[in-house]
């Protein structure tokens, strides 16, 4: 076994699966759905994944949308959207497939 921390992560595989039904999202979107399908996470780490996702190439900036309007922060919030890498291997988890079909039946 190699030295160091393992890159799988189970979260992170979450994040895949639920990308893989939507096709591209914004991280707190993700985020959202992750906490409805699977245990509940933070939103940090939620980050943290999609920061590290994108450096082991399983996620990708789709595109950056900065929308205007009336948030505590002030008048604008910059939206990144993330589709799935060249290295992402989705599983087809039978809870999002499940959770997925049933919000397209609504």
């Amino acid at each position: 076994m190699g030295r160091g921390r393992p890159t799988f992560s189970q979260i992170r595989q979450n994040m895949i699966e639920i990308l893989y039904f939507l096709g591209k999202a914004y991280g707190y979107e993700i985020y959202k759905a992750y906490k409805e399908i699977y245990p509940s996470v933070t939103l940090r780490v939620m980050y943290y994944h999609l920061k590290k996702g994108l450096s082991l190439e399983e996620f990708k900036q789709h595109k950056i949308v900065v929308e205007a309007g009336d948030y505590s922060w002030g008048g604008s919030v910059e939206r990144i959207y993330y589709s799935l890498g060249k290295n992402a291997d989705p599983k087809i988890d039978p809870k999002a497939k499940e959770f997925f079909d049933k919000k397209k039946q609504k």
